[in-house]
């Protein structure tokens, strides 16, 4: 079901909020040539409570410049960008950012990588153990407590960065293509982790992804960015029932939101080379 936006606005009255992203706009300036990049030029969406959504489009048109905007590491140029009704001005612990490295420290186990985020929020102790076992557990690396960095995989290691993540309770998770350095295999087992972690945590989510049968198979929505300066060109409900087992994307129904994400975009990397040959011409 595609979502107009003022639809979606009237959608969520009867839900929490947690997310809204009000006409944001973001910009840059390019170290070489100290010209202004408009990267985000009017955005606007809302993420409920509890909601798991993926944002898709064509290459380098703002979805992990967005995503760096929720964390609070880069401001906005103009609109609003709330969390709870909140503006947000820097990073704060009601955010965990999941890189696409794992970035894990290597002088730590998995144990230590894991409370590290705890530590950060000064409340490390015996308790803080106890929910890191359990989060490792989660993850499914029990067993593997005491192991270093060096010696998981890297699936494993996305699972301690997943875990590190959730060890903070963040009020938003946010996930910036996790799973691009994996091989084919591993990313879709992680991916069928995923949907069973944020089954058990429920956690709000954001996931920024360049695979859109990723983003159908993980996501209740799927926002789809123009090119450069991305806007919401698309907002998509993905109707599939949960738990979701890797078998679903041979679907027809699983098929025909694919088809549609890739079409839209599709149009606007058209539309995008169009525009860039008038200019060269």
């Amino acid at each position: 079901m595609i979502i107009p936006l003022d639809q979606r606005r009237a959608d969520v009255e009867t839900v929490t909020v947690k997310l809204e992203a009000r006409r944001v706009g973001i910009r840059y300036r390019r170290q070489r040539t100290g010209d202004e990049l408009v990267a985000v030029d009017g955005v606007d969406l809302i993420v409920s409570q509890g909601e798991f959504v993926s944002i898709v489009g064509p290459s380098g048109c703002g979805k992990t410049t967005f995503l760096n905007a929720v964390d609070g590491l880069i401001p906005i140029a103009s609109g609003s960008l709330l969390l709870d009704d909140r503006d947000i001005t820097a990073p704060g612990p009601d955010r965990a950012m999941v890189f696409q490295q794992p970035s894990l420290l290597p002088w730590r186990t998995v144990m230590g990588n894991v409370i590290y985020g705890i530590e950060m929020q000064h409340r490390a102790g015996r308790e803080s153990r106890e929910i890191a076992k359990r989060l490792i557990d989660l993850v499914g690396l029990g067993g593997f407590a005491e192991s270093w960095p060096s010696e998981l995989s890297g699936g494993m290691q996305q699972r301690v960065n997943l875990a590190r993540a959730l060890a903070t309770d963040p009020e938003l998770l946010l996930l910036d293509e996790p799973f691009a350095a994996l091989d084919a295999q591993t990313r879709e087992t992680m991916q069928q982790e995923l949907t069973r972690i944020w089954g058990e945590t429920r956690k709000t989510a954001i996931f920024i992804t360049h695979d859109i049968a990723e983003a159908v198979y993980l996501a209740d929505r799927v926002i789809v960015f123009t090119a450069r300066p991305g806007r919401v060109k698309l907002d998509i409900k993905i109707e599939l029932p949960r738990p979701r087992d890797l078998r679903l994307k041979r679907e027809v129904e699983f098929v025909a939101y694919e088809r549609t994400i890739w079409e839209t975009i599709r149009e606007e990397v058209i539309r995008s080379e169009t525009l860039r040959t008038r200019a060269v011409a």
